[in-house]
């Protein structure tokens, strides 16, 4: 036993049937060289209590798949969290998941198992990935004991490297639906936010195209580069 093992949190005991589907996740795969059409992607968005890392909780899933070279429709995916001890912050004006809809929310460890049969061993692509990665993470770790490995992308950076003529600094995700003159009728609700982002992954994949990124790996290693440039000093 290691000496420090025992401050780790002991794993979430599960009902057999989810530690079943658990186990017979396929594993994430790596980045590949098939065309950009050619893999599936899953598109997440999700809402949370806040925007604190290491305290707030995720309160609702949205995801969409996209399959060759298209939004499916049929594959929308979402989940409101049943949180009973919760306590909601400002960020409910915004998202607006009150307490009855949190309280007839699903099981989080059933819900989490839901969407990772749903990811199957696709890449994920957000807006900000980094935040949704690491929620997502830690409540598959808290609610699952599981570890997330998919690789995600982000939205938010892919746009600016493909499209530097828009000049923006620090740009969400309306200013590049307003930049694109998308027809969003809804925002601010997870399932609305990952179509949304989507749609303009959708547009962005045709830029990659035009501008000689064919694949995942290539858009990765592309993206790679540009932050290394965007982090260098300036002189």
């Amino acid at each position: 036993m290691s000496l420090f093992s025992w401050l780790r949190p002991p794993s979430p005991t599960l009902p057999a049937d989810l530690q079943h589907r658990l186990e017979r996740l396929p594993a994430a795969a790596a980045l590949g060289e098939c065309s950009l059409r050619e893999q599936r992607w899953v598109v997440l968005d999700l809402e949370t209590t806040g925007l604190n890392l290491n305290k707030d909780h995720v309160l609702s899933i949205g995801a969409v798949a996209i399959e060759d070279g298209a939004i499916d429709f049929r594959q929308q995916f979402e989940r409101t969290l049943q949180y009973p001890q919760v306590k909601l912050g400002p960020s409910v004006l915004i998202h607006g998941i009150g307490p009855s809809a949190i309280a007839a929310g699903s099981d989080p460890a059933e819900a989490l198992v839901d969407l990772m049969e749903y990811l199957g061993d696709s890449p994920v692509l957000a807006f900000h990935a980094p935040f949704d990665q690491h929620m997502l993470g830690r409540a598959l770790k808290d609610h699952l004991g599981f570890k997330l490995q998919h690789p995600f992308l982000d939205v938010a950076d892919i746009a600016p490297l493909l499209c530097p003529q828009a000049h923006f600094r620090e740009a969400g995700l309306d200013d590049w639906i307003d930049w694109f003159k998308l027809e969003v009728f809804e925002r601010h609700h997870a399932s609305a936010d990952a179509l949304a982002t989507a749609e303009l992954a959708l547009i962005l994949f045709s830029r990659a195209r035009q501008q000689q990124i064919h694949s995942p790996l290539n858009l990765q290693q592309r993206l790679s580069q540009w932050k290394r440039r965007q982090q260098a000093p300036s002189f």
